[in-house]
């Protein structure tokens, strides 16, 4: 089975400088721990909310590292410095905002400011890139709601296969799809 490499982007001013430790990669990290069955690797950065350098680290993660999938945490709020959604969308050839919808609504089951979230996703190449909240909790309430689609996604994109527990997030196939050889 192919190794999967998932980028863990966290961004946030205050940990990139280390002035606040970051509990958002680490909370992402282990939900994949936990999940995962099918083998992989994280490749994880921390850097400021500053729109060049967020792109510059989503390109290198999909064209350089070769990550199938990318998760970032931070910068989806609305602040003025909050600007991942729109490096998100200025490196990617297609949005997939069913993803943005799909985490508003499981959060607003806990939260009632969850619709100031601008969470989105979109396809740069072989790799999904899907933007999260910073808060752990969230994170697992956002990735719970949409991991169920997400190994599918990488499959019709030609990334790495994905393969979950299906105790911890049942991932949806459709019964046609089979893993890719190597697999």
């Amino acid at each position: 089975m192919t190794l999967a490499r998932i980028g863990i982007l966290t961004i946030s001013d205050r940990a990139s400088r280390g002035e606040y430790q970051d509990l958002g990669g680490p909370a992402l990290r282990a939900w994949f721990e936990r999940v995962l069955t099918s083998p992989w690797e994280a490749v994880a950065r921390v850097i400021p909310d500053e729109q060049p350098l967020i792109e510059a680290a989503l390109i290198e993660l999909c064209d350089q590292m070769g990550c199938s999938l990318i998760v970032t945490t931070g910068g989806t709020g609305p602040a003025l410095r909050d600007v991942t959604p729109e490096a998100t969308e200025a490196v990617c050839q297609k949005m997939l905002p069913g993803f943005g919808e799909l985490m508003r609504t499981a959060s607003l089951k806990f939260v009632p400011t969850a619709i100031l979230s601008r969470q989105t996703a979109g396809i740069r190449g072989r790799c999904l890139i899907v933007n999260l909240p910073g808060k752990p909790s969230a994170i697992d309430d956002c990735l719970q709601a949409v991991f169920p689609a997400i190994p599918y996604c990488i499959d019709l994109i030609e990334g790495a296969y994905l393969e979950a527990n299906p105790e911890q997030c049942k991932a949806f196939r459709p019964a046609h799809a089979k893993p890719k050889a190597g697999a």
